[in-house]
């Protein structure tokens, strides 16, 4: 990756079309699977979502394997598909980005209060 595609975001554009171009071979309701995968996992990317890519391509290649094999979505993932993407971040703890938002309000409130009463 250079740095023009690194600022650009032409790598993630390129990482995008070629998961939903693989997606798109999915049955029916591995797709609908996926479409929900992703939705439970972008709160939990990082600015760009560079960090969701490797993420993203092991949970479409568990979908690929599961459909070549004959397996349905709901065999292989279950019924919490949310708690499915939580397990994949990182568990329970995994932070979003709405909890990096208020960290950093909460220190920044902190700081100017510090100032105040110091």
């Amino acid at each position: 990756m250079n740095f023009w595609e690194t600022v650009t975001g032409g790598d993630l554009t390129r990482d995008w079309k070629a998961f939903e171009a693989r997606a798109e071979a999915l049955p029916d309701d591995c797709r609908v699977a996926w479409g929900q995968i992703k939705v439970h996992l972008l709160p939990h990317g990082d600015f760009t979502g560079r960090n969701l890519t490797p993420i993203l391509d092991a949970a479409l290649g568990l979908l690929e394997e599961a459909a070549a094999e004959g397996q349905s979505a709901h065999e292989v993932l279950g019924d919490d598909i949310p708690g499915f993407c939580v397990a994949l971040v990182g568990g329970g703890g995994a932070r979003t980005h709405r909890d990096r938002w208020r960290e950093q309000l909460n220190r920044n409130v902190a700081r100017k209060l510090s100032r105040l009463g110091g």
